[in-house]
């Protein structure tokens, strides 16, 4: 994402112009973008026209439209998304209250307006900076694969993403009919790599993870460096260091968490957002598990812990999902943005909002969304009377998916 321009007023209103330029861009508006804001965009809308005679024609324009946004939707396996609202100004070819569907495009500015009320918060703007980036990109590629079926996924600094699934028949192996088991096989590693190359950057140095049961995912190395070699693509050849095959329960992708917590995989990735918010869960459920009074979870639990000096300078670290922050109530966001302000600003301690799209985000999300490490311990902090708090639940059920 190219920032473009930007303009923040001290009551948290303002707008920002936005340029997307890869798919995972559009995550990061459908995060930005929130029920009641102003978006500007370009726009294809279909116009009716009538002649003087009394006949119509219709035609599709392009056009720039502004609208009070009520509702997005956002695709999560093709990275589209469309955002639906009542036109704000009136032009040429339509009046103001019109309803209309902007589907942001890549290399298309678009311009997003807050007002005062929620506003540019603290979260939305470290989001902006998290997007602009210049090194937030594909992190991890990743093929889980078994004989006639291959997943091909990408990890990027929020998510996990299916790109492709491949399924190619491959006979079994009867009697003296190996030969066509060997046929199939091959037809099916010509498939999968294919598919690979229209997908990766050969200019790009990121790790290719191979995994399978048994030995396809080293038997798919083999194929792709003799195909290389064979074919004198040296672009090709040059990845060979980036290559790791890995052992996994099945070819689904599902089993690609089981994979990426192997020591070996996080090793090679230990650079990425991924391997360091799946290390920073590791060391919070290890402390859990220790039961010393020094990692708590749940809303009302983490609360009290700030509230008691907890999580500040020394080591104390706020672990929250971003799905909280896609709650549709402006009063359920504002109480977890002033939590985050609290721990940063306030208390001096880290704060690290995990995706819920990536496995150490789904694990929190498990304990309610919120989790903290606490720099001494504190004791009872649920033993108190219980409470009535369902604000998790109401969020989730508010959450757009």
């Amino acid at each position: 994402m190219r920032l473009i321009k930007q303009s923040f007023e001290r009551d948290g209103s303002g707008y920002i112009t936005l340029f997307p330029e890869e798919p995972e861009d559009m995550w990061y508006a459908y995060n930005l973008i929130r029920p009641n804001d102003l978006l500007r965009a370009s726009a294809l809308r279909r116009i009716t026209t009538e002649s003087s005679t009394g006949s119509t024609s219709s035609a599709r324009i392009h056009i720039t439209l502004t609208i009070r946004v009520t509702e997005l939707d956002f695709d999560p396996q093709s990275s589209q998304l469309h955002v639906s609202g009542r036109i704000t100004e009136e032009t040429k070819y339509t009046k103001v209250g019109q309803y209309h569907t902007l589907d942001l495009e890549l290399q298309r500015n678009f311009t997003l307006e807050k007002d005062g009320e929620e506003g540019w918060d603290s979260v939305s703007r470290g989001m902006v900076r998290e997007a602009c980036d210049p090194v937030k990109s594909a992190d991890v590629w990743a093929v889980v694969m078994q004989e006639g079926v291959a997943n091909l996924a990408v990890l990027t600094g929020a998510r996990t993403v299916l790109r492709q699934r491949i399924e190619v028949s491959i006979p079994k192996k009867r009697g003296g009919r190996a030969g066509d088991h060997d046929k199939g096989l091959e037809k099916f590693f010509q498939t999968t790599l294919e598919t690979l190359l229209r997908h990766i950057d050969l200019d790009e140095s990121k790790p290719i993870l191979l995994a399978s049961p048994g030995f396809t995912a080293s038997l798919f190395q083999k194929y792709i460096l003799d195909m290389a070699a064979r074919t004198g693509n040296k672009p090709l050849l040059s990845q060979k260091a980036n290559f790791l095959v890995v052992h996994s329960s099945s070819g689904h992708l599902h089993s690609l968490n089981e994979i990426l917590q192997s020591s070996e995989v996080l090793a090679r990735l230990k650079d990425t957002q991924y391997a360091r918010e799946t290390k920073l869960m590791d060391g919070f459920m290890a402390m859990l598990r220790k039961d010393d009074g020094r990692a708590w979870y749940g809303p009302r639990e983490v609360e009290k812990a700030v509230e008691k000096g907890g999580v500040g300078r020394g080591g104390g670290a706020l672990l929250i999902s971003n799905a909280l922050f896609r709650a549709q109530d402006v009063v359920t966001r504002k109480r977890w943005v002033r939590l985050v302000d609290k721990v940063r600003d306030a208390e001096g301690g880290e704060v690290r909002v995990l995706s819920s799209e990536h496995e150490s985000g789904k694990r929190l999300d498990g304990l309610g969304g919120v989790a903290a490490i606490l720099t001494f311990p504190l004791d009872d902090l649920d033993s108190e009377e219980e409470e009535t708090d369902t604000d998790y639940n109401k969020d989730a059920n508010n959450i757009q998916i």
